[in-house]
């Protein structure tokens, strides 16, 4: 098709803004799927994403759509819209020259839709604004339309009002793609360069790789290479999404598709790579992404029952492994923990993230998993052997070197954007404080918003932040967050003893002015979910070889006079020393029974 009635655009929005359900029109309005075959959100098609309703993975679509006598394809892609998806977001931005901004017409802008408007500007990209579920009471389009004028720039009335759910106003987005959203550029060389933007894995063909053509063709046989991994492979098939799968022979410049060319795993393949032609290879490679960078760590170990141990471990090696083919963005390794045995240190891009896989892990593949409290990454700097400083990446705090040879701990810090109505600002901003945020900005948004921008550590951040700005605001707070460097600071790592043995999978890093309230609070935690035994248990929280906080289990008493009733005191005397021998050798040898709900007790640890 002639490169100036080709449509390359991504939908991107906050969550629950309508992405989806606009795409599922999108394909219904230009008869790419009958009124039949149209189900809600068509495009998500794993079951988590049909169940929570939200969308994981990016999906590419190609429709011919008739406007003004001439036949235009448009290629767009539906793509994630919570801060945990955000790589899938500028990955999918990096294929084309225009998006929708979707912004619901009754909760306005939030802080998500401006982050993406931000990263499809770094991109140049033509953005056309959209302002969804105009068929609702509560919508108010115009001033709406006025408050993205004001916090992000576009004029009010370029905005196109739709409903997604009904239809109306579909038509002139159509129009408006078409005529607003420029086409592809020109090839700059005759050689293939096709951007790789995602991966899938297929258990029968292998790698499914999406790519956007820049320059040159691709045919059904064709010996490509990988310009960034250097490896070759055969075309055996080319094809678009309608969204059915629909074999080609040949794609041009301008177009996206899908190529399957018999790759065994998705680590033969990087995203961002760049596809060219064995015999006849382009001088340089397009520009690729960032790898995406996980910032959550935590341990994953099989919960042995009685019934099966062992294989467990085994069984959770092949789930993780087949996992990782269909999703390349979480890291694993093998670590040993004394208190629950071989298990896997997970790395994810945040909470929701850590959540889905975990959920993925325990449906598609039945394991039952023991899960420790989520961390951060930190960099630590120690003093080498010859008191040169080193620095190393720390994902466990178990991991943490003496502190003996610790110069300074650095933490990720995180710039943070809260969208709020006006009168909950005094709560959050206190939370904020609390949570060790420095304050950095505030903007106004409309009459009844406003913007504040925070600098709070991650690890503030992956507790309970979300949920506690939620339920301060009624709901109506949305944030967002990014990494933007390391800072050092006094932490220090707590470390939690259990009947005097120390239980890594418990331990953590935390701010010294916090270690205190923090250990305690965890220890009273824990008091209440480890069941009591026949010995008493002590739990302890230190910093080093000092104890910071201490609660006790009570024993269970059994009375062993009970069937001495009268007689000699020296007999009642003879049985309790026999009593206090015995728990002195069970405590000696007793091991005391965790259950998960303690791990999970790290996590509730916020301000109690």
């Amino acid at each position: 098709m002639d490169l100036s009635r080709i449509r390359n655009f991504s939908i991107i929005a906050h969550i629950d803004h309508g992405k989806s359900t606009l795409a599922d029109r999108l394909l219904q309005a230009t008869h790419a799927v009958s009124d039949r075959e149209a189900k809600a959100q068509l495009l998500d098609s794993m079951d988590l994403e049909r169940e929570r309703g939200i969308t994981i993975k990016a999906s590419a679509v190609t429709v011919i759509h008739h406007h003004d006598g001439e036949d235009y394809m448009l290629n767009f892609i539906d793509t994630p819209g919570h801060v945990d998806f955000g790589y899938e977001v500028s990955r999918a931005l990096k294929a084309c020259e225009g998006a929708l901004l979707v912004v619901d017409a009754s909760q306005g802008v939030e802080a998500q839709t401006v982050v993406n408007a931000y990263l499809a500007l770094d991109q140049d990209l033509e953005i056309i604004p959209v302002l969804n579920k105009i068929d609702l009471p509560g919508a108010r389009p115009d001033e709406i339309a006025m408050e993205v004028e004001q916090v992000l720039g576009f004029p009010a009335e370029d905005c196109i009002a739709v409903s997604a759910k009904t239809g109306q106003g579909i038509d002139e987005l159509l129009s408006a793609i078409c005529m607003r959203l420029p086409p592809p550029r020109k090839s700059k060389t005759d050689q293939l360069r096709a951007l790789i933007f995602d991966a899938i894995y297929d258990d029968y063909r292998g790698v499914v790789l999406y790519c956007r053509i820049f320059d040159g063709s691709l045919r059904v046989g064709d010996k490509i290479r990988m310009m960034g991994m250097e490896r070759t492979y055969h075309v055996t098939e080319l094809g678009k999404y309608t969204p059915k799968q629909v074999k080609v022979n040949e794609v041009g410049a301008g177009e996206t598709c899908y190529v399957v060319a018999a790759i065994k795993t998705l680590g033969d393949v990087r995203v961002g790579d760049t596809i060219t032609l064995e015999n006849d290879p382009a001088e340089e490679a397009l520009s690729g992404y960032e790898p995406a960078r996980q910032m959550v760590f935590c341990d994953f170990y099989p919960a042995t029952t009685s019934d099966k141990k062992g294989a467990d471990f085994e069984e959770m090696r092949d789930a993780i492994e087949k996992l990782a083919l269909n999703d390349a963005s979480f890291t694993f390794q093998a670590v040993h923990s004394e208190a629950l045995g071989f298990g896997f240190r997970c790395g994810f891009l945040g909470l929701l993230h850590m959540d889905i896989i975990q959920e993925r892990l325990e449906r598609e593949f039945d394991l039952q998993i023991v899960q420790t409290a989520p961390t951060v990454s930190y960099q630590v700097v120690v003093r080498g052997k010859g008191g040169e400083p080193i620095e190393k990446e720390v994902h466990n705090p178990a991991d943490l070197p003496e502190m003996g040879s610790v110069i300074e701990i650095r933490e990720p810090i995180c710039k943070v954007e809260i969208m709020l109505p006006k009168q909950f600002i005094g709560d959050v901003m206190k939370l904020c404080l609390d949570r060790r945020g420095v304050y950095k900005s505030q903007m106004y948004v409309s009459d009844t918003r406003e913007m504040l921008t925070f600098e709070i550590p991650l690890a503030e951040l992956i507790y309970d932040f979300y949920d506690k700005l939620k339920g301060m605001t009624s709901g109506y707070g949305t944030m967002d967050y990014e990494v933007v460097r390391y800072q050092a600071d006094n932490l220090v790592k707590v470390d939690i003893l259990i009947n005097g043995e120390p239980v890594e999978a418990l331990s953590l890093i935390t701010h010294r002015e916090k270690a205190e309230s923090r250990g305690r609070l965890l220890l009273q935690k824990l008091r209440k979910q480890i069941d009591r035994h026949q010995f008493e248990i002590p739990l302890q929280a230190a910093i080093g070889g000092k104890i910071i906080a201490r609660e006790t289990i009570k024993a269970y008493r059994k009375d062993v006079t009970a069937k001495c009733y009268g007689g000699d005191v020296t007999r009642k005397r003879k049985l309790l020393e026999k009593q206090k021998k015995g728990k002195e050798r069970m405590k000696s040898i007793g091991s005391v029974n965790i259950p998960q709900e303690a791990f999970m007790a790290v996590l509730d640890v916020g301000e109690g």
